[in-house]
């Protein structure tokens, strides 16, 4: 095999792959001899089969595992001799102008910029606490009451906490929305889900009573034809329905798996819960904050631009699919994106190259005690544990997810930080 590279650009090399195309046939011959001589095929005895069946079922997947093997081989070659560091995947495509008995392809490379200094004593971070605190608990304990709450119909004013039942139209700029009928819509009060003074004017309210108003839509209302601008509602309220919460006893407690039915045992569990959530969320807060740092001083630092081109179409995607699950359609392309998959991009390969200067390793231990937690929140956890270390995609995400995490502990704590004190419902707050 012959391989060249060449420059393109800073961060692009072209790396030309030259396969002889007697060598590959050979090679592909030779695997499937192989599975001719094992494989069990109905019609045939083993041993049997004849070897054009065998190529026409095997021969693509054959040629395609052979060349596969060859070209990354003959990366892997270019990568060492020529001491590059690869960001990304390379991109391998046909090359157009092969020789005769020559098979030829086309790697286009993206390298790891050059970074300078990476002294994170420079750096400023804010880094945020929060507890669990038996208030919270509490709080918890309360809105599990509320979801398992249930509803009567009631027969009297509405006040805050109720259900109730509202149809509506408005007035804007001489139009009526809806042009016929009434949008109908249920709220509990006081929980924010309408506009202050629309709650407001539905608690006391009885069912059939109307009420017209005047309602100023924010300046950041989603339909931007409409924003900053008053209507006039109308309200009719419908049915109103009062909630009934059971008693936090026994039978309560067992139906949220804790089989001793025993309070203390609710609430460490409820506690444990909460605790890994605040976990979690104040190592999301950390890591924002050591990513806008990165950010802020390495703006400059030239991207691969492949890199960033990918990262933009998979927020894109992933935007799109959080649309679609909401009912909606999201009307934006990747160049929407652009920005914040060069910052994504930048702190990633920060974050790589942080660990590679000063020969950061993944911990075994805190690998584990993170897939603890997730496989602590399913029924049965070492089952989750299991598909874990049999699932080579899955491990590998968590093990890039654990490691992301400790390379942003060992930055948070090298850089000049300042603690900033969080409840935790603050904390939990994005």
């Amino acid at each position: 095999m012959q391989v060249s590279v060449e420059s393109t650009g800073n961060l692009e090399r072209r790396v030309i792959l030259s396969l002889p195309a007697g060598d590959v046939e050979a090679q592909i011959g030779s695997r499937l001899r192989e599975i001719a001589h094992n494989v069990r095929i109905k019609g045939f005895r083993p041993g049997k089969v004849p070897t054009k069946v065998v190529e026409q079922r095997y021969g693509g997947q054959v040629r395609a595992e052979i060349v596969d093997g060859l070209l990354r081989q003959g990366l892997d070659q270019a990568v060492r001799e020529n001491e590059l560091r690869v960001a990304g995947l390379p991109q391998v495509t046909p090359g157009e102008d092969a020789a005769e008995g020559e098979l030829k392809y086309v790697a286009a490379v993206e390298l790891v910029p050059e970074f300078g200094d990476l002294d994170m004593t420079k750096l400023e971070v804010v880094r945020h606490t929060a507890e669990v605190t038996d208030a919270d608990i509490d709080r918890m304990l309360e809105n599990l009451r509320q979801q398992r709450g249930s509803w009567s119909k009631v027969e009297r004013a509405a006040k805050a906490g109720d259900l109730v039942n509202v149809e509506t139209y408005s007035i804007l700029d001489g139009a009526r929305m809806p042009a016929e009928g009434v949008e109908k819509t249920s709220t509990v009060l006081g929980t924010a889900a309408m506009y202050p003074e629309v709650e407001t004017a539905l608690v006391g309210m009885q069912a059939g009573e109307e009420k017209t108003l005047d309602v100023t839509l924010p300046a950041d209302w989603h339909a931007v034809q409409f924003a900053g601008k008053t209507l006039t509602s109308t309200f009719k309220l419908g049915e109103v329905f009062e909630q009934a919460l059971p008693d936090i006893d026994a039978a309560f407690i067992r139906s949220f798996g804790v089989k001793s039915g025993d309070i203390e045992q609710f609430k460490a569990d409820i506690r444990s819960n909460l605790e890994r959530e605040l976990k979690g969320a104040l190592m999301n807060r950390l890591r924002r904050e050591v990513g806008d740092q990165l950010v802020a001083a390495y703006k400059d630092v030239e991207l691969p631009p492949r890199l960033v081109e990918n990262e933009a179409n998979a927020l894109q995607a992933n935007a799109a699919e959080q649309a679609r699950r909401q009912g909606q359609q999201l009307n934006a392309d990747p160049s929407a994106f652009q920005e914040a998959a060069r910052k994504r991009v930048l702190v990633g390969l920060l974050v790589g190259e942080v660990a590679r200067r000063n020969d950061l390793r993944l911990e075994p231990e805190r690998l584990n005690e993170t897939m603890r937690l997730i496989a602590s929140t399913y029924e049965q956890p070492e089952q989750v544990i299991a598909l874990y270390r049999n699932d080579q995609q899955l491990m590998q995400g968590l093990q890039n997810r654990v490691m992301e995490e400790q390379v942003i502990d060992w930055i948070a704590e090298r850089a000049q930080h300042t603690e900033q004190a969080l409840s935790f419902q603050d904390a939990l707050n994005s």
